[in-house]
């Protein structure tokens, strides 16, 4: 991967003057690294490279624009539901107002991004985007729970700042770890692997979701950890209310849709059949047999 900082060399006038230097960001085509003879200058930098840079600079000229469209189409499709009598949700104006008067559940979800060096970058968007649906489903609830992310590196950083405005979300970033943060007593890692089941979540914890997309390259990563620092660990009781016809692999805001639902009051057997995609092919439970779940976190 090359560094931001990175710069781009063509050759300038004079054959023996220094060659010109450029930021990849002030680049919108491709210019074709040639001279003034037409000559083509060894691209410094492999085609795969330049192509993804492109593209993000591409990306982040459009960004500005790209978010005004969405408000505007926003806009609209409010204005015509209020024209069709239709509720279109609260804006986000309203969300915001709403965050302020809102009394939190006192039940925490972690996500723990100290997984950042274990994963290329595609997976590691894959875990910001969770994140983001993770933070619209807690602001859009009337108990929402306290939402931390730990282990808030320069990575993780880099990655969450292509959304605009992530600093002013009701989300608590830490740079250290959760250990270095929480009281290790109240402390619980939601894991796959553990031989504990969660029935209820209890009151002044902290539920621990691993941010982690590794296609089951590291299973039972967070079991391990988890053991090894001394603290609780539990799973969801997936076996006991649903039968899947897939593999029970659960995405981060999956996990975390599940706790802030059966939260506020909902069943565990009507959250799972809600929250779960269709594409799992989960039906009510008939036995108790299946394999124990697992979580892609």
């Amino acid at each position: 991967m090359i560094d931001e900082d990175s710069t781009l060399k063509v050759k300038g006038d004079s054959r023996d003057s220094p060659f010109q230097q450029y930021s990849l960001f002030d680049i919108s085509i491709d210019p074709g690294l040639k001279d003034d003879e037409g000559n083509e200058v060894p691209r410094p930098y492999t085609k795969n490279q330049m192509r993804k840079w492109l593209k993000k600079v591409k990306w982040e000229n459009r960004k500005a624009e790209k978010r005004a469209r969405e408000k505007a189409r926003a806009k609209e499709r409010r204005k015509e539901a209020r024209d069709a009598n239709l509720d279109s949700g609260p804006s986000r104006k309203a969300l915001k107002k709403m965050k302020l008067e809102k009394s939190k559940k006192n039940i925490g979800v972690i996500i723990d991004l100290s997984f950042d060096h274990l994963m290329i970058e595609k997976d590691r968007y894959k875990v910001i985007k969770q994140i983001l649906r993770c933070y619209s489903i807690n602001r859009r609830s009337n108990t929402p729970l306290h939402f931390h992310i730990t282990s808030f590196g320069e990575k993780s950083k880099n990655d969450i700042a292509r959304h605009n405005g992530y600093e002013n979300w009701d989300v608590e970033f830490h740079e250290e770890s959760y250990l270095d943060t929480f009281p290790k007593k109240n402390i619980v890692y939601l894991t796959s692997e553990s031989e504990n089941v969660i029935e209820v979540f209890e009151e002044d914890t902290f539920y621990v979701i691993g941010g982690l997309v590794d296609h089951n390259k590291h299973k039972g990563l967070c079991h391990r950890i988890a053991v090894e620092q001394g603290i609780r660990h539990a799973q969801l009781p997936l076996d006991k209310y649903v039968n899947m016809k897939t593999r029970k692999v659960l995405t981060i805001d999956h996990v975390f849709e599940i706790i802030l639902k059966v939260c506020e009051g909902v069943s565990w057997q009507e959250t799972l059949m809600k929250v779960l995609p269709e594409r799992k092919g989960a039906h009510i439970c008939d036995n108790n047999k299946n394999s124990m779940p697992e979580m892609d976190s």
